[in-house]
């Protein structure tokens, strides 16, 4: 629930801190602040927070990395503060892990409405009872929250899993890109549909897809991605 949620806001400019802070609270959120990259990896690791509002500015350490380094060993949601307006910027961001981002200056108001939406996320084993499902050497089992390729053990975000979850729940059909951000960011999701394509991206180098003919998720050309043939195998229980 949000209400319990824990936020590791790390900002470093005391003015943004004064606005966001205050209001995070307001909302039920637990606020930790920290203002800078070392510390933030530090009390992510600590600490596991639900959701990192992570500015890219940092004055000891580059965001980037910093939000590489939190992703290696935490599924928290991470949004990226960025003052940097370029559409190369922001992938870059989206492609170390970070699920979304908003450029300065923001209105406190979306960043509480993008929190919001991530935590309403649904969950593979929520609404349905957990499946197993197959498509060649590729293995989802919802109970477990496991993926596997040729029987190795895959490491997937909790938005990379909910999304390969989505496109196997609809063997050989192409979902679009409104409906991947529908099953996976919620539908009250609002912001670039970029952030589809580069988690992705990130999805198939996990699952050794190649660039130009991948073996699993494939592009359908202006309208969304599909797998190949995919069988449920069982509605095995939550372990």
């Amino acid at each position: 629930m949000t209400q319990s949620a824990h936020i590791l806001l790390v900002e470093d400019a005391p003015d943004i801190v004064a606005l966001v802070q205050p209001v995070l609270a307001k909302e039920g959120f637990l606020v930790n602040v920290v203002s800078s990259g070392r510390r933030a990896v530090d009390v992510a690791r600590a600490e596991r927070p639900d959701v990192v509002v992570l500015d890219l500015g940092l004055p000891d350490a580059d965001g980037v990395e910093v939000c590489r380094e939190i992703r290696a060993f935490s599924d928290a949601y991470i949004i990226m503060l960025t003052a940097r307006d370029t559409e190369a910027d922001k992938l870059v961001g989206l492609s170390v892990g970070a699920d979304d981002y908003l450029t300065k200056p923001f209105s406190h108001r979306e960043l509480i409405a993008r929190i919001k939406a991530m935590l309403r996320r649904p969950r593979g084993t929520s609404a349905r009872r957990p499946r197993r499902f197959e498509v060649g050497e590729l293995m989802l089992d919802e109970g477990a929250y496991e993926v596997r390729v040729a029987d190795e053990e895959i490491r997937l975000t909790k938005l990379e899993f909910e999304l390969l979850a989505t496109l196997m729940r609809r063997p050989r059909e192409v979902v679009t890109r409104e409906e991947i951000i529908s099953g996976v960011w919620g539908d009250n999701w609002y912001g670039d549909d970029h952030v589809v394509d580069v988690h992705v991206s990130n999805l198939r180098k996990k699952l050794g897809d190649r660039a130009r003919d991948p073996i699993f998720v494939r592009s359908v050309r202006g309208v969304g991605y599909r797998l190949g043939e995919c069988r449920p195998t069982s509605d095995s229980p939550s372990r």
